[in-house]
């Protein structure tokens, strides 16, 4: 699962503000911050580094061809993101809490000056994530789980802007170019309160700018992409409808608590059913394994926000004649517009489009 965008710029602007956040998350999010802006090199430096390992130099050699295809192709931000390298040594930039009630698919908020209420909370040590998770209502559903990027908006850019990181260094070239994308996609536009908007326009760029960068790569690229990919989209079409079958029980006015209980215990079974047959095509590939073993209201309604507008977005991009600068004029113009214009102007885009008919507001409001 990709990630949420995280909190930690926000929060470092945050620090010392009135809020129901206690002064120790800030405290943790600014450390961390700084501790991984501190360990990013210019990429430059990297690769005149003799001990740095030839693979290692392969691959920014290839993120260094795709920030500049970014900007040369897709009209994004030309800056100072991405043109350094941090090895964090674990296996996240950070790690996400997300909660959400037993018989919902809303997710609990949390707000802050900046990124405004979102659906999540980021922490730097998987240990803090999973102790506020442990701190959390019984009563709530409760997931944690490991973002390999997150975005600063472009606000961290005078110090030297958002890293690579090893986190995700080694992804498959076609999704390093599609994970570049996206983090820059929220230097272009970000709405406060928003998160599916801000998700979902992001995804949209990533998954057009990574079909025109796969076609300029070598077959290979293309290949092992491909594969990936299709996992994907599968993987992602069973939650969605799983999403769905589950949204169907909560909002059934003829079932009470105790028959939604049973009827989403039947839903989970058989979305579990159906990973293991879908996973016994794969090959022995079991990157979807986490998610599975966790899956609960909190981790399908999180996943939501990467997908609901996609196919809105896709088509403004179409009306706009696949220019990408008319593109992003489009969407500034729609994020200037109050929240439920927004919405209706992006269901004239997509009217079949699967938007959060599941939950207008999830994830979004306080």
């Amino acid at each position: 699962m990709r990630k949420l965008l995280a909190l930690a710029f926000a929060t470092l602007l945050s620090a010392g503000c009135a809020s129901t956040t206690g002064v120790g998350y800030y405290w943790q999010s600014v450390t961390g911050h700084l501790q991984l802006m501190q360990a990013a090199r210019p990429v430059d430096d990297w690769l005149a580094d003799e001990a740095a390992p030839p693979a290692l130099k392969e691959r920014l050699e290839k993120a260094r061809r795709i920030r500049a295809f970014a900007v040369s192709a897709l009209a994004l931000p030309d800056n100072a993101s991405y043109h350094r390298y941090a090895d964090l040594q674990r296996r996240a930039a950070v790690y996400n809490v997300v909660a959400a009630p037993a018989l919902s698919l809303k997710l609990e908020t949390w707000c802050f000056p900046v990124a405004g209420c979102v659906g999540y909370r980021g922490y730097f040590l998987e240990t803090d994530a999973q102790a506020f998770a442990d701190s959390l209502d019984a009563q709530l559903e409760v997931a944690v789980y490991p973002v390999p990027a997150y975005s600063t908006l472009g606000w961290m850019n005078w110090a030297g802007g958002d890293p690579l990181l090893s986190t995700f260094i080694s992804y498959p070239e076609g999704e390093l170019a599609r994970l570049v994308f996206h983090e820059l996609a929220h230097q272009v536009v970000y709405v406060q309160n928003d998160t599916t908007f801000n998700e979902s326009f992001a995804t949209t760029v990533e998954r057009l700018g990574g079909a025109l960068w796969l076609n300029r790569a070598g077959e290979q690229a293309r290949n092992d992409y491909a594969t990936f990919d299709n996992r994907r989209r599968a993987f992602r079409a069973l939650t969605r409808s799983t999403r769905e079958q589950l949204q169907g029980i909560y909002t059934d006015a003829v079932l009470d608590d105790t028959a939604k209980a049973q009827q989403k215990a039947l839903a989970m079974a058989a979305f579990r059913q159906r990973y293991s047959a879908l996973k016994a095509g794969w090959n022995g590939y079991a990157g979807y394994d986490p998610f599975v073993a966790r899956a609960n209201n909190a981790s399908f309604a999180a996943q939501a926000a990467y997908d609901d507008w996609v196919p809105a977005f896709e088509a403004l991009f179409e009306r706009e004649g696949r220019d990408f600068a008319r593109f992003y004029d489009a969407v500034r113009a729609l994020a200037e517009r109050p929240k439920e214009e927004r919405m209706a102007a992006l269901r004239v885009l997509a009217p079949t489009a699967m938007v959060t008919a599941l939950n207008p507001d999830n994830s979004d409001r306080p």
